[in-house]
């Protein structure tokens, strides 16, 4: 067997694959025995049937898939003793291919276009400058968070008079027409000249109202009549709504059963510790949104003084035949600028990883794991449920999806560790500001 490369440029190159008979005929011989030995054939007793017979039934789909099997083989190998970092995978190049006679021929030669990038140098030290923000809360903020929790949280009671943001309960009828429902109509989720016509109704007035003028939108009127969108398309006119109860909202009381709502059963004992708590939930909360701009503009930063050639003629072939039918030249040119820059990052991020020597372990897969599972569960308050059960929990999670979950939470610890490396020996200026200029700071870059 002989392999050869010839280079077309800086970042593409071919590689020819040229078998003799006697690079495959081995492989084929032993092929045929087995095939003997398996054969049943009517005048041969088993195992007994001739080669020659064997390779007139068999021989030409022997030959390919041995052949085959010897290209798949040899290829990646030959890959990796250049140490050539590819970029995509390897494409068959067809030319010539519908002249070869699989059943005389000898002597084959197969080709391979390939793309890839050559060696780089990356700066991942003490000049590598990214700033690091720092969230400032105002007593301004945590005190819209507590009232946004008191509504959250509130508890409702029977008025006898309709106001704005209450909630109405009745039955609505058509007034030319035979639709009607029991239903329910929050006042809140209408704007003050839609809610106008309720305001001052009492409980057993019928209100008289367009339904259109108040529920423009099909879904709207498909709600209130608990009629699907296209049965209500023709649906107008007026309505009459005849009031059952009206209940109104009452922010929560800064009291122990509210405390116990919000963050579990005596986690917090006194306005004084709910206010601290909340403050702590709020600067986690945001330093997580820091971290991840901080980790967005390392990555951009590191990318943006990260020179080195991309093969992308090579690339936009390959993704365009790796997904043959399902995406258009158009579709990759219009996102090829941002692919090659996700390239460039999973390129720059995979030699730190083996420069480094960052490894990851499956232990801290399961770490990942649970921290994910934690904080997800913790929001919906299922976490304190599992007890014990939360390692089966998290084993029962990476098994999962044919093995996809566990490369999953891998490739994000391996990310994380890989962030890590890079903010202990880069330079990160940490600079304070306020929720509201960090709000602009992440608009800048989307």
């Amino acid at each position: 067997m002989d392999i050869t490369l010839d280079k077309k440029g800086n970042t593409e190159a071919s590689i020819k694959i040229n078998l003799k008979e006697e690079d495959y005929q081995p492989q084929i011989e032993e092929k045929v025995k087995e095939y003997r030995k398996k054969a049943s054939l009517k005048g041969f007793r088993p195992g007994k049937v001739p080669p020659s017979l064997i390779k007139k039934m068999y021989g030409k789909g022997i030959k390919v898939e041995e052949i085959n099997q010897l290209i798949s083989q040899s290829l990646p190998k030959y890959i990796k003793d250049q140490e050539l970092n590819l970029v995509g995978e390897p494409l068959p190049n067809y030319e010539g291919a519908e002249d070869i006679d699989w059943e005389t021929q000898k002597e084959f030669v197969f080709t391979y276009d390939i793309g890839f990038v050559n060696d780089f140098e990356y700066n991942v030290s003490e000049n590598l400058k990214v700033v690091k923000y720092k969230l400032e809360l105002t007593d301004e903020e945590i005190n819209e968070t507590i009232n946004n929790l008191k509504e959250q949280f509130n508890d409702t009671e029977n008025v006898e008079e309709v106001a704005k943001g209450d909630i109405i309960n009745g039955k609505v009828v058509q007034k030319d027409g035979e639709l009607e429902n029991e239903t329910s109509l929050d006042l809140k989720q209408l704007d003050e000249k839609q809610t106008k016509v309720f305001i001052g109704a009492k409980k057993g007035d019928e209100v008289v109202f367009d339904i259109r003028e108040t529920h423009p939108e099909d879904s709207d009127v498909a709600v209130l009549l608990s009629k699907s969108p296209e049965e209500v398309t023709e649906v107008k006119g007026e309505f009459g709504f005849t009031i059952e109860s009206i209940l109104r909202r009452k922010a929560a009381e800064l009291n122990q059963d509210f405390f116990d709502k919000v963050f579990g059963k005596d986690a917090v004992n006194s306005e004084e510790e709910f206010r601290e708590k909340v403050k702590a939930t709020m600067q986690e909360n945001y330093d997580r949104e820091t971290t991840n701009l901080l980790m967005l503009d390392i990555r951009n930063t590191i990318v943006d003084n990260t020179k080195f050639e991309i093969p992308e003629e090579f690339l936009k072939r390959w993704l365009l035949e790796r997904n043959e039918g399902n995406i258009s030249q158009e579709q990759i040119d219009k996102e090829f600028t941002d692919y090659v820059r996700d390239l460039r990052w999973n390129l720059i991020i995979n030699k730190i990883s083996e420069d480094k020597e960052i490894k990851v372990e499956h232990e801290d897969v399961k770490e990942k794991a649970r921290q994910m599972i934690e904080e997800q569960l913790g929001q919906s308050g299922l976490l304190g449920q599992l007890g014990d059960n939360l390692d089966p929990f998290v084993e029962n999670y990476l098994q999962g999806d044919k093995g996809n979950n566990y490369m999953q939470v891998f490739n994000q610890a391996r990310t994380e560790k890989i962030f890590d490396y890079i903010k202990e020996n880069a330079t990160l200026e940490e600079k304070k500001i306020s929720v509201e200029q960090f709000k602009e700071e992440v608009e800048k870059r989307q």
